[in-house]
């Protein structure tokens, strides 16, 4: 059975289960009306930087009991998609079990891989999981770590992805986890951010692409964002809703170089 330990408690969030949940319970605010969604895209810093856009995004949305988490690959580790098919990620709030039904259903033999080396450095996975946890406790996940990938990559990642949701007929929440531009002005990152944002809420996943690569805009995940909105798409997604854009400068004052936030609800 594989555990996939913690790898950025303490540094990205508390390690501590009571410190954890009473942070939490800051950065998600109380939501009497919730909607059903297809997919979330949530940053993925340090919880004093991000932590109170994803809480925001996060507490928009109907948490399903199964969730697919797609995140971008940081260390370089593993395969281009790496998917952890058994077992559990250990979290201060408990652990998570991996939804090897919806694993099983996955196709390998292509661009998928079972691959867990790819998972146990990264982050941008992990810093989603108290968020979701803290709303319900009850779910099970498939977590996907992403290299670098051509767009015609992302579509057939994508479109296997709800081609299998499609087939297991019981919601499935996608979660996209990335940042948007690193360490450029505030005035540069804010023109740059404006221009993927734009897109995202488009719903126009190969434009979005075509701009973050084409534009140099930094945004760590974009291959998940892609990916994501390709299969939201092919699910029937009709709208995607910027719940808000942050950046470091709001925490730490300095505007001269800043990482910027963003989250989305896709329905």
């Amino acid at each position: 059975m594989t555990i996939r330990a913690p790898a950025v408690d303490d540094r990205f969030y508390p390690g501590d289960p009571s410190t954890l949940s009473r942070a939490l319970d800051e950065l998600i605010p109380v939501k009497t009306e919730k909607k059903q969604a297809l997919a979330v895209i949530s940053p993925h810093a340090g919880y004093i930087f991000s932590g109170k856009i994803a809480g925001e995004t996060f507490a928009r949305v109907e948490i399903p009991k199964d969730i697919i988490l797609l995140g971008p690959n940081h260390h370089g580790r593993g395969a281009a998609v790496a998917m952890m098919a058994e077992g559990y990620y250990r979290m201060p709030l408990g652990d998570i079990p991996i939804n090897s039904e919806l694993a099983s259903m996955v196709d390998t033999s292509g661009i998928i891989a079972e691959d867990v080396t790819a998972h146990q450095p990264e982050h941008s996975l992990e810093v989603q999981l108290p968020f979701i946890q803290h709303l319900r406790s009850d779910f099970s996940l498939l977590p996907f770590v992403v290299s670098h990938l051509p767009y015609s990559s992302c579509v057939e990642v994508g479109k296997e992805l709800a081609r299998v949701i499609k087939e297991y007929g019981k919601p499935v929440l996608l979660v996209a986890s990335t940042d948007m531009t690193h360490f450029e002005s505030r005035q540069s990152a804010t023109a740059k951010d404006k221009q993927a944002i734009q897109k995202i809420e488009d719903l126009d996943p190969e434009t979005l692409y075509d701009t973050v690569i084409g534009q140099g805009i930094t945004m760590c995940g974009i291959m998940p964002t892609t990916i994501t909105l390709v299969a939201a798409l092919d699910l029937g997604a009709r709208q995607a809703e910027l719940v808000g854009y942050s950046d470091s400068a709001a925490t730490t004052g300095d505007t001269s170089q800043v990482v910027g936030y963003a989250g989305f609800v896709v329905s």
